[in-house]
């Protein structure tokens, strides 16, 4: 399998966020192929620990060596909406508390590059989209199954597409002829279904990141670890996210405003501030990728980067 090497998106902004006591314990939560884990080390103490996550088992491979070189590191082969696992890694230290969480919810340039994993439109490959390609039902299967209207639900939700029915339509009557097995055929139907092509984007485009993400469970995931990822944070302890499309964007986003809000009570009511019960403050704007970032990484353009703080 060939592909082009893993670029870690946003990587010293992150870091530099993330990290605010040197000999702290941290979670990553998508390994990859390490450019965060390697980064975040590399600014820690001999007495920290950073525990890693990853559904790939071909990421897996990769932070076992990284584990091997380094003891202060951890992997854990499941998603991040586990994250109380990092509980079972705390058997030398007091504290159960994390200083940092960090999440970066892009699919790794491995991931897209290699035609078997069937995450693009762009080479041909079996119709996977697993994230963990050693368990659960991949697209193909699931389109090959699913109602017309679940399907048309998946597109309009997942892929803000336009034109779900349609294509969704598309899907059902082609299966009929010829059920779908790879990539090329999937993104011939749903081209040929899509009547208005959005300029400077494949028509496919839509289809394929809400396939996916159903596939994964990435939203249902992400609402799972945001909610976990504060419990498991220290006071002072930064949350650190980094989203692609603006479905996650908007989680992040809503998330860490309703926490820094805190409780909403009725109007007139007095209130303390230790009745609103606030978890989280926001830490500064969120970042985008700089020009310079853009020149050598051209997938970091739809990058977003919010943080928060523990209270």
């Amino acid at each position: 399998m060939t592909g082009t090497p893993h670029y870690s998106v946003l990587l010293q902004e992150s870091v530099d966020a993330l990290i605010t006591n040197p000999n702290g314990l941290y979670v990553d939560g998508t390994f990859g192929r390490g450019g965060h884990s390697r980064a975040i080390l590399n600014r820690l103490g001999p007495r920290a620990r950073l525990v890693a996550f990853d559904k790939d088992p071909d990421a897996v491979k990769v932070a076992s060596v990284l584990r091997a070189e380094d003891e202060r590191f951890h992997i854990v082969h499941d998603s991040f909406a586990h994250l109380e696992q990092v509980t079972g890694f705390l058997h030398d230290r007091d504290d159960e508390r994390v200083d940092g969480v960090l999440l970066d919810l892009g699919v790794s340039s491995p991931q897209l590059d290699v035609a078997e994993r069937g995450f693009s439109f762009m080479q041909d490959g079996p119709l996977d989209m697993r994230m963990d390609n050693s368990r659960g039902q991949t697209a193909a299967q699931w389109l090959n199954t699913a109602d017309e209207a679940d399907i048309a639900f998946v597109l309009r939700e997942y892929g803000e597409e336009r034109f779900s029915k349609r294509m969704a339509n598309a899907v059902v009557k082609e299966r009929v002829k010829k059920p779908f097995e790879t990539t090329a055929h999937f993104s011939r139907v749903i081209t040929e279904a899509n009547p208005r092509w959005e300029k400077g984007k494949n028509p496919a485009t839509r289809a394929f990141q809400a396939v996916r993400i159903f596939i994964n469970r990435e939203l249902e995931d992400l609402e799972t670890a945001l909610s976990g990822g504060v419990n498991l944070l220290s006071s002072g302890g930064r949350f650190v996210v980094i989203s692609f499309h603006s479905l996650e964007d908007r989680m992040v986003k809503r998330f860490f405003r309703e926490q820094s809000r805190g409780k909403t009570l009725p109007r007139g009511l007095p209130v303390t501030e230790d009745m609103l019960n606030k978890t989280l403050k926001t830490i500064g704007k969120a970042v985008k990728a700089g020009d310079s970032e853009l020149l050598e990484n051209i997938r970091s353009r739809s990058a977003v980067l919010r943080v928060a703080e523990k209270l």
